[in-house]
């Protein structure tokens, strides 16, 4: 049977470098895969799912008004799919979530889900908490605060390195504008 699974991390946890090898392992035993990203990563060179260490592939992109099952349907009626793989998880809605359930659980195709738990605030993104909700598999990535710690939240950032405390749960960026950081760390970055 299928299952659902959700690998959430803070930023630069490897995350795309962890999908984009599980899309290679499929590939080597000639299985098919379909592999998406979020559409609202418009940043020139994107349009792919890329990560830091130089790995990349093409994929299809959603945005909130993308019926991914329908459209996984439609490839799987054509030639089989053996998994689904989705970078940037964290902005999937809650009925894309479902979506994604449903291929599990009637179409007996796995999907993997990749993305953040937390935005730079401590609050879910609504397709991380929708995951959290109803995912069969929770799996913790790892990545490292500065300090050693287990990192665990996003700062973001502005130009001069300084806290960023309000704004739009969503602005796209990198290590330019977020930092991974434990909790303790955050919270003084916060505080200064």
């Amino acid at each position: 049977m299928a299952k659902l699974y959700f690998y959430y991390a803070s930023m630069n946890a490897g995350k795309s470098s962890t999908l984009l090898q599980a899309a290679f392992n499929y590939g080597e035993r000639d299985m098919r895969v379909s592999l998406w990203t979020a559409a609202i990563d418009d940043r020139p060179g994107f349009g792919a799912i890329s990560s830091r260490i130089g790995l990349a592939s093409d994929a299809h992109r959603f945005a909130d008004d993308t019926d991914i099952a329908a459209r996984v349907l439609e490839d799987h009626a054509d030639t089989p799919i053996d998994c689904v793989l989705i970078d940037e998880a964290q902005f999937l809605t809650r009925d894309q979530v479902w979506q994604c359930a449903r291929l599990a659980d009637e179409a007996d195709i796995p999907v993997l889900c990749y993305g953040l738990r937390t935005d730079f605030r401590g609050d879910l993104f609504p397709g991380s908490a929708a995951l959290l909700g109803i995912a069969d598999s929770l799996v913790e990535l790892k990545s490292v605060c500065a300090c050693g710690r287990k990192a665990t939240m996003n700062l973001r950032v502005d130009g001069n390195g300084k806290a960023v405390r309000q704004g739009a749960q969503t602005e796209i960026g990198g290590e330019e504008r977020y930092v991974a950081m434990c909790r303790r760390h955050f919270k003084e970055a916060l505080a200064a």
